[in-house]
């Protein structure tokens, strides 16, 4: 990264250099984010909870949301208890036949299933 100087005093230029930080940290934040993709045959219901914030999106057949659980999140399917998933924040997901699969071959296992606040336990 080159940075502005001020030709009199040889100092950097901090206005421009903050700038372009606050730019690289959106990119960054940015690249962070969760992504969706709807490959179901029907549209299909998402409630995103991210901390206390809670978010509901329908995603119709092969549609995509970009930038969701920044932060990780807990996504449900059709207001189904018993479908939702923990996500950390940086993975690329699909939704198929009514479960959440990764996309990318770098993860070895599918997102936490579940009821997340029974850790997982489906026969409650």
């Amino acid at each position: 990264m080159t940075f502005c100087r001020d030709r009199r005093s040889g100092r950097t230029d901090l206005p421009a250099h903050t700038v372009r930080t606050i730019a690289a940290l959106l990119m960054t934040s940015a690249a962070s984010a969760a992504t969706i993709t709807n490959r179901s045959d029907k549209d299909v219901k998402l409630t995103i909870t991210e901390g206390s914030s809670r978010q509901d999106e329908v995603l119709p057949t092969g549609k995509v949301i970009d930038g969701v659980c920044r932060k990780g999140c807990i996504i449900r399917l059709n207001d189904n208890s018993k479908d939702e998933y923990e996500l950390q924040g940086s993975e690329s997901v699909s939704v198929e036949g009514g479960f959440l699969y990764y996309d990318s071959s770098n993860s070895e296992v599918a997102p936490t299933g579940g009821s997340a606040s029974n850790n997982g336990d489906r026969n409650n």
